[in-house]
């Protein structure tokens, strides 16, 4: 797994995005306004997900989802929509496993 770390040339702030093996993303951050809180928020993610600190959720549109909660209570992260709860599952189970791993790439 890899954390995806870049700027916005719209906004300026900081976004990461967590991809698996695939290069597909499973995790999105919200914006930051600084580098180095962006890489608080990895370090978190990591954190947060060796604690199992999850909110598992179901969008307006039958999607399903999970957000990652820092002690704080605040999202973290919030991950892809799956169609089904299955999906989801298999999702947190394969970030569980890897994303102590996971490194940073600056793109």
């Amino acid at each position: 797994m890899v954390f995806e770390l870049k700027q916005s040339d719209k906004n300026d702030e900081f976004y990461f995005t967590l991809k698996d093996a695939d290069g597909k993303a499973l995790i999105f951050s919200e914006g930051y306004k600084q580098k180095a809180s962006a890489l608080n928020g990895i370090e978190s993610v990591k954190n947060n997900t060796a604690a199992a600190r999850f909110e598992l959720k179901t969008s307006e549109s039958g999607s399903f989802f999970f957000n990652i909660i820092a002690t704080n209570g605040q999202v973290v992260g919030r991950s892809s929509m799956f169609e089904t709860e299955a999906g989801r599952e298999s999702a947190l189970e394969a970030l569980k496993a890897s994303v102590a791993d996971a490194i940073t790439a600056e793109i």
